[in-house]
């Protein structure tokens, strides 16, 4: 079955989401990555940090490092959640393998997101280098 016909379940809690981006990524599923954001979500792209807003920039701006063949591992640290929405930060690792050669890269990520009407959340604004 190709990625973008997998079933995937829907973030039930903020957290959910940095769990889904982890199997996106890993699984080189675009559609599953995007499908975790709003529409109008601003997202920034390590490893040089410029943002990309809304589907088309965020599909363009992913789609190289997903074809680097990424393996990613994250785990939240903190949540700050009210009225609808949250503030998460998670630790990441992210190795990628690029002309033969397998380089890493970690941090300290943000994310807020958005609880929707029928109680699933969605990322807002997701900055995976704002800290070290």
């Amino acid at each position: 079955m190709p990625p973008s016909a997998h079933i995937r379940s829907p973030a039930r809690t903020p957290e959910d989401l940095h769990a889904i981006i982890q199997e996106a990524i890993n699984g080189a599923d675009l559609d599953a990555f995007l499908d975790a954001h709003d529409d109008d979500a601003t997202v920034v792209v390590p490893p040089d940090g410029r943002s990309a807003r809304g589907r088309d920039e965020i599909r363009a701006a992913i789609a190289p490092l997903l074809a680097l063949a990424p393996e990613m591992a994250t785990v939240v640290v903190k949540t700050l959640e009210s009225d609808g929405l949250a503030l998460t930060h998670g630790r990441w690792r992210l190795a990628v393998t690029e002309d033969g050669n397998r380089s890493e890269l970690h941090g300290l990520g943000t994310m807020v997101s958005r609880r929707r009407p029928d109680g699933t959340w969605r990322i807002v604004l997701d900055d995976p280098l704002s800290g070290p």
